[in-house]
């Protein structure tokens, strides 16, 4: 059996009926019987379980001690006002316990006590009758009426004592008792003519009780034909919206004799109070009719004693029986037993939400009632018993997507028209911690400048949660991890609260210019529930270096290296090349070369991007042998720096015309004259053969920072390498967007001398901007060469 089918099954209610007996007139407070004892209840589980009684009587006649399960009596009971003629008095309870869910029927049987006298319609019987009746004669009496029933109704009549009258009774087929006087003996007109008689009805009952009525009669003349009915008894239906003035029964009763004696007048011998209330006859033609709105829910039967009475003083008697027919003019009521204002979200499927009772005060099939509810997908309306129904949960719920219900309930009656009440029940879902945080994005790429204040803030976090109040109140935290053995914490903070992340050191491009961390959202809940997200943290470039000179180098100032120029030369011929590298990035580290000392202007050029230093026209036999130039670096930051290199330029058809130049040189020591010698093999050795190939080589020590930190002796081919490797936002120190790339440089500009910026893949295109015009203007005129000059890398 699977656990959905054994968790309905425990919830199935037993019906359990009880039965007493209880005499009507009891005093409040008389207890009948201890419901705990007879139901095997424990006494404490009666308020625990919240055990109620329900009666569908108007008023509440019983009532429950919840301290120690006596039931009591709570109101007056009188049983003929609760039954009226009835032979049998039932009051009927549903009493109701929870978890489980119990039902019980409590059926009280109301006996009666002999707490009513007879009463006689009248206080005074008149008859007359003629001195020609003869013995034996029967003249028929109203009957006196008690409420109670059984030995406690009327047993028996007496007559006072009289020699000419006698006692008889006349025994309906419904088996009514009429009292009647008998003529025992021929009456004499002129010795009496006036007799007065004591009737007296008794009950049963112990102590006995009784009530009198006064016959008197009077002695007449020849009136010998009594009224008659054509039948004892009138049956009538009808239904229970009759209008007020419409007609039950038209009585008719005939008398034989003629003359007044056979004028009869009708009247009710005996009517209840209640029947008084809704019917009229009219004493002349024995018309019945409506005088009060019926009510089938109050009383659906009454009845009536009629009588017929000849002008000579003789009665007839009949009676009236009217059976009400319900109509359907009564709505199902539903009375809610118990509910539940607020379920958590994670409430099993099945769960009760409230118990209702549904009746109508109709009856047959004006009583059958059907209910549904307007939400079916989330709820279940399941019939319990006959008048109970169980309102429960028909699936999950998710206070996320319905914070709350209002369901309505339905019932309709099966009658012609039908008639129809809402209950509105309003059903709170209160929150469990079943979601996560979730950030804004998939993922973050923040940017700050290097060189910034320790304790700026970078960005801020944000994370969602669908929760509400504990269970949605969500903390931040950065997940402890390394940053180049360094732990991320030392770099990067985050306020716990608000999510803003503050930069904990300042930053430097040059020794680190990304690194990436996680950090953690976490509710409140219970238990807490948490999500993480990737933040990359790119450092911004600053022009916060200067170039650096690394051909020729400024270290030989004190014994120069000289470049040898031929008189052939003529105007474009390469001289020399000056190259430079600058530690930052992008556009700060875009270098150009400038002339600003050369003794004629006129006769060398150097190249902006390139610092090729070419012969700018033909040279002239009256040009100085020797040149001194000097050359300025600057970077394309804002603002720009600089560096300043000085070159020597000899000019001359050999090397015997070199050599006394460099001999005049002051700076030049004895400790340099090896490599002075040296220079000038080298150059006499690429006059002759044409060959350059001495090859200086350039030892890098690899830095952090990816700049090379000593070079040795220069050769013809250098080859610095600059990366870079995270996406930057442009400012006005920064590329447009990321290159990874080689400087390939020459001292020929007819071999490889630059090598054209490659972009790096994958890089946030929304994170590029564009340049000023003059840094676009920089680049254009860079990418302006000679395409056999470029190679892309």
């Amino acid at each position: 059996m699977s656990y959905a089918t054994e968790h309905r099954r425990k919830q199935l209610q037993q019906i359990y009926q009880l039965q007493y007996t209880v005499l009507e007139e009891m005093r409040q407070g008389s207890v009948i019987g201890n419901v705990a004892k007879d139901l095997g209840l424990n006494v404490k589980e009666l308020a625990d379980r919240k055990f109620q009684l329900i009666s569908k009587a108007k008023m509440k006649y019983f009532n429950i001690n919840l301290e120690n399960g006596d039931l009591f009596v709570k109101e007056r009971i009188d049983r003929e006002i609760l039954c009226e003629i009835k032979p049998n008095c039932f009051i009927n309870l549903e009493a109701v316990i929870e978890n489980p869910l119990n039902f019980y029927t409590i059926t009280i049987e109301i006996q009666d006590v002999n707490d009513n006298a007879p009463i006689f319609s009248k206080k005074h019987f008149d008859l007359e009758i003629s001195e020609l009746t003869s013995p034996g004669a029967r003249f028929a009496l109203g009957n006196a009426q008690d409420p109670d029933s059984g030995i406690n109704s009327i047993q028996s009549y007496t007559l006072s004592a009289n020699e000419n009258f006698g006692l008889g009774e006349k025994i309906t087929t419904d088996g009514i008792k009429y009292p009647e006087i008998i003529l025992e003996k021929s009456l004499d007109r002129e010795k009496q003519s006036f007799y007065e008689l004591i009737l007296t009805a008794l009950d049963g009952g112990n102590p006995q009780k009784s009530s009198t009525a006064t016959v008197k009669i009077i002695v007449q003349d020849v009136n010998d034909n009594l009224p008659m009915f054509s039948q004892d008894t009138y049956h009538i239906r009808l239904q229970e919206n009759a209008a007020i003035g419409s007609l039950v029964i038209q009585l008719n009763a005939t008398d034989e004799d003629e003359g007044s004696n056979a004028e009869i007048t009708y009247s009710f011998n005996h009517i209840s109070d209640n029947a008084r209330q809704l019917f009229t006859i009219d004493s002349l033609n024995g018309d019945i009719k409506i005088l009060g709105k019926l009510d089938y829910e109050t009383s659906d039967a009454y009845e009536m004693t009629v009588e017929a009475k000849d002008g000579g003083g003789h009665v007839a008697h009949c009676k009236v029986s009217i059976q009400v027919i319900d109509v359907n003019d009564n709505a199902p009521d539903i009375t809610v037993t118990s509910l539940l204002a607020s379920i958590p979200e994670d409430s099993a499927q099945g769960t009760v939400i409230a118990l209702l009772n549904v009746h109508d005060l109709d009856s047959g099939v004006n009583s059958e009632v059907l209910c549904h509810i307007s939400d079916t997908l989330a709820f279940q309306l399941i019939p319990s018993s006959s008048s109970y129904y169980k309102l429960v949960t028909a699936g999950t719920m998710d206070r996320e997507r319905n914070p709350s219900y209002n369901v309505t309930i339905q019932c309709m009656d099966s009658g012609s028209p039908p008639l129809s009440t809402n209950k509105t029940f309003h059903l709170n879902i209160s929150d469990v911690n079943d979601n996560a945080p979730v950030f804004e994005k998939m993922n973050y790429i923040l940017y700050i400048g290097e060189n910034n204040q320790p304790g700026t803030s970078i960005q801020t976090i944000r994370a969602s949660d669908s929760d509400c109040d504990e269970n949605g109140k969500i903390t931040y935290s950065i997940l402890n991890s390394n940053v180049e053995e360094i732990p991320v914490s030392s770099y990067i903070s985050i306020n716990s609260i608000s999510g803003v992340l503050y930069a904990q050191r300042s930053f430097d491009y040059e020794q680190l210019w990304e690194f990436q961390f996680q950090v953690m959202a976490k509710d409140s809940g219970s238990p807490p529930l948490s999500s993480n997200v990737t933040v990359r943290i790119c450092i911004i470039d600053k022009n916060d270096n200067a170039p650096k000179i690394l051909y020729p180098s400024p270290d030989t100032e004190g014994s120069a290296l000289f470049e040898f120029i031929p008189h052939s030369a003529e105007k474009g011929y390469l001289v020399t090349k000056v190259i430079a590298v600058d530690a930052d990035s992008g556009h700060n580290a875009w270098l150009s070369y400038h002339l600003i000392q050369a003794p004629d202007p006129t006769i060398f050029t150097i190249g902006q991007y390139t610092g090729e230093i070419r012969i700018g026209r033909d040279l002239q036999d009256t040009d100085t042998l020797r040149q001194k130039i000097v050359v300025l670096v600057k970077d394309n930051g804002v603002p720009s720096l600089s560096c300043t290199v000085s070159v020597h330029l000899v000019v001359a058809e050999n090397f015997q015309q070199v050599l006394p130049e460099i001999k005049r040189q002051p700076n030049i020591s004895h400790s340099s004259s090896n490599v002075t010698f040296y220079l000038v093999v080298s150059i006499g050795l690429i006059s002759i053969l044409f060959i350059a190939t001495v090859l200086i080589t350039i030892i890098l020590k690899c830095r952090k920072t990816s700049m090379p930190a000593t070079y040795g002796t220069y050769g013809r081919n250098v080859y610095p390498q600059f990366t870079l490797g995270c996406p930057s936002e442009i400012s006005d120190t920064s590329l447009p967007f990321p290159f990874s790339y080689d400087v390939c440089v020459t001292m020929d500009s007819k071999q490889n001398e630059i090598a054209y910026l490659k972009p790096v893949q994958n890089v946030p295109t929304e994170n590029l901007i564009d340049t000023d015009d003059s840094a676009t203007a920089n680049y254009t005129s860079q990418t302006d060469m000679p395409s056999e000059n470029i190679k892309e890398v």
